[in-house]
């Protein structure tokens, strides 16, 4: 066996970002079988390649190399999902390339400021992600450009990889359980997915009250996540990044969306303290006392910030604010039905299988927490449409969509938790998602 090299592993990953180039030239269909066919090559040939030096320990000890799979299933999933925006592709497929490769050797080589909420990330390592990806992304944006028709804005093109690299970092910088060669793209994609949605004529007309709209929001969330700090609802980082996901829905969405997005942060902040005696015995109370960190405020309100973002700067308001509404609808109303069931769940069951388990397991429901967050769920989308954020059946479109995501959370949770694949904020994120992705096609379904 071949003396394992990050240096030499790191190379290749990188390298591999020039095969985008064809991105110009390719159909979609034909850029995802050439995907598919690099995930056999790494699955079944490369193995036999003597490629020893590539995998590290964890992947001998597997039998298989699990990053080296994920990096063109990564690939195919951007495909996938932008058919019709190769530069989008592109731009993401750079930043996991380049970008995510940087930060491992510089954070190895360079690193030494630690990150407060995860030390076994380096602020070298995140700015060498965000710029190094960001600028890869650039490039790879503009050489596919003229594949796309009409051709994004140049705008788009010299700023959004570089807004992508740095959500990416953000992401990468977090203690998440899944590969980095799939959270990265990711983050990446859903940010230029968002960006490549808004347009110059939106924009300008949101100009004449974004400066005031936005030193409101800082005015507001700055002392609001002061106070969050002090009451110890949240860490440090967790208020800064609060005060983050704050400025921008106050910002975007007005005070209707700040409202909501309050409301569901106090409905999941007060639900965490519900039956403490038990849950201590049992040991399954939260983490930190209840206090949120920087993870759980992405993952539960990242989404949400975002849409409120798309729905002032694109054409598509009403369905952004649908999105918006039903992500804090699903990130509040799941916390609430996890923590009532830990708290008076007489009976709790695994989902799907419905076996029998004790409470606070992984993917475990209860009837009374179901219902708990069936109510939340209500009760926020209710609280969207009396704002003026939604009208007529997307109260239902947002309730049913947080609801879904729940199941589909719990789903994973059961199976992907415990074999460390997936970790709480993740899960976290992935049921917002569901959530929006719902409520809108149910939007669209009815008409």
């Amino acid at each position: 066996m071949s003396s394992f090299s990050e240096s030499r592993r790191q190379a290749v990953h990188m390298l591999m970002a020039l095969f985008a180039l064809a991105l110009r030239y390719l159909a979609w269909w034909q850029a995802a079988l050439c995907a598919a066919a690099a995930f056999l090559f790494n699955l079944l040939v490369l193995p036999r390649l003597g490629s020893g030096s590539l995998y590290r320990p964890s992947d001998h000890a597997r039998g298989y190399p699990l990053g080296i799979l994920f990096y063109p299933l990564s690939v195919l999933m951007l495909i996938l999902a932008f058919p019709r925006r190769p530069d989008i592709v592109a731009a993401a497929w750079g930043i996991l390339a380049v970008g995510d490769g940087l930060a491992t050797l510089v954070g190895r080589r360079a690193g030494h400021r630690r990150l407060s909420w995860n030390p076994g990330k380096t602020l070298e390592g995140s700015l060498a992600l965000a710029l190094g990806g960001g600028v890869v992304g650039v490039v790879l944006a503009a050489w596919t450009r003229p594949a796309v028709s009409p051709e994004p804005p140049l705008a788009f093109v010299l700023l959004a990889p570089f807004l992508a690299g740095a959500a990416a970092a953000l992401v990468e910088s977090l203690r998440v359980g899944l590969d980095d060669n799939i959270s990265v793209p990711i983050a990446a994609a859903i940010v230029l997915g968002a960006l490549g949605l808004m347009d110059a004529e939106s924009a300008g007309a949101a100009a004449a009250w974004l400066p005031r709209a936005f030193l409101l929001a800082v005015a507001v969330n700055v002392p609001v996540a002061l106070l969050g700090w002090r009451a110890g609802t949240v860490s440090r980082s967790g208020a800064i990044a609060g005060a983050i996901i704050g400025i921008l829905v106050l910002t975007f969405a007005g005070l209707a969306g700040w409202a909501l997005l309050s409301v569901s942060f106090l409905l999941a902040t007060a639900s965490t303290r519900l039956g403490l005696p038990r849950k201590a015995v049992l040991g399954i109370a939260e983490e930190r006392g209840g206090r949120r960190g920087p993870g759980n405020a992405i993952a539960n309100t990242g989404l949400a910030a975002l849409a409120a973002a798309v729905a002032a700067l694109s054409p598509y308001r009403d369905t952004a604010l649908l999105v918006m509404v039903a992500a804090l609808a699903a990130g509040a109303s799941d916390t609430v039905a996890s923590e009532v069931g830990k708290a008076w769940g007489r009976r709790t069951f695994l989902f799907p299988s419905l076996r029998p388990v004790r409470p606070g397991t992984s993917g475990a429901v209860s009837l009374e927490g179901t219902a708990a967050g069936l109510v939340s769920a209500l009760a926020l989308a209710s609280l969207a449409a009396a704002l003026g954020l939604v009208t007529g059946n997307a109260v239902w479109f947002a309730a049913i969509g947080a609801t879904f995501g729940a199941f589909v959370e719990s789903g994973l949770a059961a199976t992907l938790e415990p074999a460390g694949i997936l970790d709480n904020d993740m899960l976290n994120f992935i049921n917002t998602g569901v959530a929006g992705a719902a409520a809108v096609a149910l939007s669209w379904i009815s008409g």
